[in-house]
């Protein structure tokens, strides 16, 4: 895992709406995920009422819900934050993959950013270092998702500028 992480000191999340969708699974883990999104949320100025928090059973049924939120276009960038640990199968790869794909698609096809929050990893040991250690990913993702609702909000300032919707430019792309 790369420790070149970006530095965003600009970030103003006074006008922006999140929604954090977490799973169950690792509760703990999870848990301090949420704690240092909503941390970092809080503290660049988010207001408490603009982030609007879910829960599922587990990393597998975070996407179903954030397609849900996305669809609503209430919100500015929606987060997915869960923690995948590998078994004796391959069943962590199996979530680590379909879970991506599934939010990067349901970002691209309506147009909400998705931050994929869900951590996977080898063993228990590397979970608790990027979830309640030093890596702290919490913050991270929380810092993406607000630089991604900054771009999609300049780029939809953007389209409005050229005299495009949203939903005509979805249909631009959709014809290519």
């Amino acid at each position: 895992m790369s420790q070149d992480k970006p530095k965003h000191d600009d970030l103003e999340g006074a006008p922006f709406r999140f929604a954090i969708v977490k799973a169950g699974y690792n509760g703990k883990l999870v848990e301090a995920l949420y704690q240092q999104v909503c941390q970092t949320l809080l503290a660049k100025r988010v207001q408490p009422d603009h982030i609007k928090t879910w829960s599922v059973p587990g990393s597998g049924e975070i996407p179903y819900l954030v397609n849900l939120a996305a669809i609503t276009q209430e919100y500015d960038c929606i987060i997915g934050l869960g923690v995948v640990i590998a078994g004796d199968t391959p069943h962590h790869e199996i979530i680590a993959h379909s879970t991506a794909k599934a939010m990067q698609d349901i970002g691209l096809q309506t147009q909400v950013p998705v931050i994929n929050g869900i951590v996977v990893t080898n063993n228990l040991q590397q979970a608790e270092v990027r979830c309640l250690g030093p890596q702290a990913r919490g913050h991270e993702f929380a810092e993406a998702a607000l630089v991604m609702a900054q771009h999609q909000l300049k780029f939809q300032e953007h389209l409005d500028d050229l005299g495009l919707s949203r939903d005509s430019a979805e249909d631009s792309f959709e014809q290519n």
